[in-house]
């Protein structure tokens, strides 16, 4: 199972639907991770009832990290604010399909430390966030 959780990972990494910017947007905020230099950058319309009509990433980094921002970004394309504020850690495990260790987990993180602060209006991401 894990090697098609595997394939998962490499084809959003290769060829990721949601790469992008957005222009214009409602918000969009840019992290990076200092450890290992993984950089993401995440665009988002909003509607006027709250929901996410749009979502886009940009950036640069390993697999699991492109690949998790890609994944994500599908994710919440359609769902409420509020909903995408309750986004935690288990999500994005849930999506990427393998155990990582404590090395790549920060990397597969990154995005939804990026969508959080962004989404809560944050001038800065916190780790806490992805809990």
């Amino acid at each position: 199972m894990d090697d098609l959780y595997r394939e998962v990972i490499i084809e959003h990494y290769k060829n990721p639907s949601y790469r992008g910017k957005l222009d214009p947007h409602d918000i969009s905020f840019a992290d990076n991770n200092p450890l290992c230099g993984d950089h993401i950058q995440i665009d988002l319309r909003v509607g006027t009832d709250g929901l996410v009509t749009d979502a886009r990433f940009d950036g640069h980094g390993c697999a699991i990290s492109q690949a998790s921002a890609d994944l994500l970004m599908e994710s919440i394309i359609g769902k409420p604010l509020e909903e995408v504020k309750k986004l935690n850690k288990d999500s994005i495990l849930e999506m990427l399909g393998i155990d990582l260790g404590p090395v790549r987990l920060k990397c597969a993180l990154l995005s939804l430390k990026v969508l959080k602060a962004g989404v809560y209006g944050l001038g800065e991401a916190s780790d806490s966030l992805v809990e």
